[in-house]
């Protein structure tokens, strides 16, 4: 059988490819292809004439389809407009002599006025204080001086900080550096189910601001952290409590809700570990319960359960919960993974057996498996950069060739999990197409990545306004790419 991806892209560059198959011979596919290439016209739109002034600059030819190539739409060099001058280095405490003991915060924000308030106001906490104005700026600083703690920004000039915050995560060496999102919108449960501590939202008063410090000073103080296990079965409580259990860590592990939520009145979790199936409530109820009656906090939640959810039992959860896992054989990695990130572990700090379980949980890239996109792209050698380095990771691809095609893929199919959408091509651009999206009531929770042709304030704005979650920049960096698909594809894993 021929892949659709193959078909499709045969039927673009205006050919066709077909497969003879013997049992025990093996099979030979042949692609036939016209010995001139012209585009394949759209059933809904007449493309515009390519001659046009005003049409956009084809793609150059993408070499390489390899995983760690890069999808790359190159312009003639005409077309390529002069770089923005790098901003200038905040005067920061980067140069300072370090003092003894003394704590290290990271600020990330390119709004120098408002960067200027933290700076100040870290000095008034005693923090020697690092000002980053970029992504690329952030992490070299973030992996360099390694801070006690680091403020971040989501929008910023070079990137998204939310990229910036999975790339910590993903590094043992910044994992477990307490992060507070301080932002113009609000992207909180994405930032919390990635591991951020807090989120606030722009424009905040000293007092809030006050509030963030001392929650990160309480973060770094903590010598001992508290989890809450809540599972029924004694054999599967104990394995938990064994998997997580350390020096540093006071573990309570109950089999009912009542006892949670009566430990939970009392005291304050660092983490909970539940499972939905208890003798006494289900564990849906349990965290609704949570939200109204008088506990002390309501801390990070992990659902490990063995139940197979459908798409509006993970939604319902996603609203309480920090992480979905699925028990199997391989989901003690991935619990271990995730305890680690919402303690703020130091992973060096682990015995060498958990921080090879931890390695296994990263490189098994589940989060990607048998998940769906879709990607719409006008550009045939696109497409196929694309697709392959996609399916590579085992993501399944369809294909969209401009608006109208996007919305026709998502109203046949409702399992797409993310769009990836290019914003210049015929007929329907991808800021209209984002907008009809986000109109329809059934894709408004759709995450919609924008595949824009240069990086700046403006296009990046437009984006933001059509609805779009995210921006990637031509050309496309695949560690980006990835990275961004981790932060805003669904959060349930099944192991």
């Amino acid at each position: 059988m021929v892949p659709s991806i193959s078909r499709e892209l045969a039927r673009l560059l205006g050919g066709t490819i077909e497969v003879d198959s013997a049992s025990g011979q093996g099979s030979t596919f042949t692609l036939t292809l016209p010995a001139k290439w012209t585009d394949v016209p759209d059933a809904e739109s007449t493309p515009p004439a390519r001659a046009s002034a005003d049409a956009p600059v084809r793609a150059a030819p993408v070499e390489a389809a390899h995983p760690n190539a890069s999808a790359a739409t190159a312009s003639p060099p005409a077309a390529v407009p002069e770089p923005a001058p790098a901003p200038e280095a905040f005067a920061d405490d980067r140069h300072e002599p370090v003092p003894e003991r003394g704590r290290v915060l990271l600020v990330v924000e390119d709004d120098e006025t408002f960067a200027g308030v933290l700076y100040n106001l870290a000095h008034e906490m005693r923090y020697r204080c690092l000002v980053a104005t970029t992504a690329n700026e952030a992490l070299e600083l973030a992996t360099r001086f390694l801070p006690d703690a680091i403020l971040l920004d989501v929008r910023l000039p070079d990137d998204s900080g939310l990229s910036v915050l999975q790339f910590l995560k993903d590094d043992a060496r910044t994992r477990h550096i307490p992060v507070h999102i301080v932002a113009g919108e609000d992207f909180s449960e994405i930032a919390l189910h990635m591991g951020a501590i807090g989120f606030a939202v722009k424009p905040t008063t000293r007092d809030e601001l006050q509030q963030i410090f001392q929650r990160l000073e309480e973060k770094g103080a903590k010598k001992v952290k508290r989890v809450l296990v809540v599972e029924d079965d004694a054999r599967q409580r104990d394995s938990v409590v064994h998997l997580i259990k350390d020096d540093d860590i006071d573990i309570a592990a109950v089999a009912t809700g009542a006892e949670a939520l009566h430990l939970l009145r009392d005291t304050v979790y660092d983490c909970m570990i539940i499972d939905l199936k208890l003798p006494d409530m289900d564990g849906s109820e349990l965290l609704e319960r949570m939200t109204v009656e008088d506990i002390c906090s309501f801390p990070p939640v992990i659902v490990y359960t063995g139940r197979n959810l459908t798409r509006e039992e993970e939604a319902r959860l996603n609203k309480y919960s920090r992480s979905i896992i699925i028990k199997g054989a391989r989901s003690p990695e991935r619990l271990l993974d995730e305890v680690t990130l919402f303690l703020h572990t130091v992973e060096s700090k682990l015995s060498a057996e958990r921080q090879t379980m931890l390695r296994i949980a990263r490189n098994r890239e589940k989060v990607f498996e048998g998940r769906k996109v879709l990607l719409v792209d006008d550009d045939v050698r696109n497409i196929f950069a694309l697709a392959s380095a996609l399916e590579q990771k085992g993501l399944q691809v369809e294909i969209g060739r401009n608006g109208f095609e996007a919305l026709s893929k998502l109203s046949e199919m409702p399992d797409i999990d993310l769009v990836l959408m290019d914003v210049m091509m015929p007929g329907m651009d991808g800021l209209e197409a984002t907008r009809r999206i986000r109109a329809n009531p059934k894709l408004a929770q759709l995450p919609v990545i924008a595949v824009t042709a240069k990086a700046m304030k403006d296009d990046q704005e437009q984006c933001r306004r059509a609805g779009a979650n995210d921006y990637l920049a031509k050309p496309i960096d695949l560690d980006r790419l990835f990275s961004l698909l981790r932060v805003w594809m669904p959060s349930i894993e099944r192991l």
